[in-house]
């Protein structure tokens, strides 16, 4: 998958530049798009966003959804065909956003990476917890070369309270996906100043959409951006090339140093 390249990620002489790699475009597949008519609305909202590429990641193997390998690949086809018919400058490419299970690595058969080497596998937690499981699994998937990629870490509530649990996880040589819409306040001041947190601290790597055909659950990903530009002038490009280094299936180069975020401390007085 070659992409292009661009001098920075928030000002490009490309138009479509940037890439989304958590995106629940496809149509009737889990709580993302429920028509064609919806995912034809979010593709032009991508692209409306600056969005040119998509990695569409359906749900697969929670409570709700399988999403079979190749059922999504041939749902990726036939929405890539209608994209092109109605001229929508978008490129889609065929992944899931994985729930954490104990025996993935025993799975991989069916399982979708953001790369089509399975290099880098997005992997949900639940929302509420850590799994104690999920360090032995991760080794077990280091095994096999595949290199844990955390969907929105910002938003799970056992993260919020101990960032140490995240900052094992990138240290082990796992990577985070941060949900665009939690750094420019959406989901609430509290999730963004953690968002800001984990960018800071080089726990999350690649900014990514999450959107859905929702309220409140739109594309945002050039306004994010421009927030990590008002954060760090170094910090968007950084999260731009490691975008198209994992869609590729290539090491990244994150030059963000990995620090663990220091509780505060509480005073009575």
């Amino acid at each position: 998958m070659a992409m292009a390249t661009d001098t920075t990620a928030t000002h490009t002489k490309k138009k479509n530049s940037l890439i989304d790699l958590h995106c629940h475009i496809l149509p009737e597949l889990d709580d993302g798009s429920k028509s064609i008519e919806e995912s034809l609305k979010l593709a032009r909202e991508a692209v409306a966003d600056g969005i040119g590429y998509i990695l569409a990641t359906p749900h697969h193997l929670d409570r709700h959804y399988v999403n079979h390998a190749r059922d999504v690949q041939q749902a990726v086809d036939e929405f890539q065909d209608i994209l092109n018919e109605q001229q929508i400058p978008l490129t889609i490419f065929a992944g899931q956003e994985v729930h954490l299970n104990g025996d993935l690595d025993e799975r991989l058969d069916d399982l979708l990476g953001i790369d089509s080497a399975l290099n880098y596998l997005l992997i949900e937690f639940p929302h509420g917890e850590v799994p104690e499981y999920a360090t032995d699994l991760f080794f077990r998937l280091s095994l096999q070369g595949i290199t844990p990629v955390i969907a929105h870490p910002e938003r799970n509530a056992q993260i919020q309270k101990q960032p140490e649990l995240l900052y094992q996880f990138i240290a082990d040589g796992a990577l985070g996906q941060l949900t665009s819409t939690s750094l420019i306040g959406t989901f609430g001041k509290k999730v963004q100043r953690f968002s800001e947190d984990l960018i800071e601290h080089g726990m999350v790597h690649v900014l990514s959409s999450d959107a859905h055909a929702l309220p409140n659950r739109e594309f945002k990903l050039r306004e994010a951006f421009l927030e990590l530009d008002r954060l760090d002038r170094r910090y968007g490009l950084q999260f731009y090339e490691n975008a198209k280094h994992l869609l590729n299936g290539e090491p990244i180069d994150h030059r963000i140093d990995l620090t663990p975020i220091e509780k505060k401390r509480r005073f009575l007085f």
